[in-house]
């Protein structure tokens, strides 16, 4: 449990996890931003916290760096598990639907989407 500047509660233990008291925001979709290298500022206004919840979990982290990084791959490697099984379990379903020939007039829209990401890769 961490307080906030007000006194009041910043970070507690939930059953997800470390969160941001008053909001279903984990400490670990913060850690998400950071290592993709986002800048405090957009990551508040991306999980539509305020001011004081972004420095908050910021500094809890920076606090409680190793607990949060082992908290975090823990995460991590739960969230690839559970992505494999689920793969692994639809793997027909999804054959069948790479199968199905796209219609007709989704070509347009599918050669549209390609140009865009090929101009969104190339401006990286």
């Amino acid at each position: 449990m961490t307080l906030a500047s007000n006194g009041q509660v910043a970070i507690i233990r939930t059953e997800r996890g470390l969160a941001i008291a008053g909001t279903r925001i984990t400490v670990y979709d913060v850690m998400d931003y950071l290592k993709a290298q986002y800048p405090p500022k957009l990551i508040r206004e991306k999980l539509g916290l305020n001011d004081e919840q972004i420095h908050s979990a910021l500094a809890y982290i920076e606090t409680h760096r190793t607990e949060v990084e082992a908290e975090y791959q823990e995460c991590l490697r739960t969230a690839a598990e559970i992505r494999q099984y689920w793969e692994e379990r639809n793997r027909e379903r999804f054959a069948k639907i790479a199968a199905i020939p796209p219609k007709p007039d989704q070509e347009a829209l599918r050669a549209k989407l390609q140009a865009w990401k090929a101009r969104i890769e190339a401006q990286s």
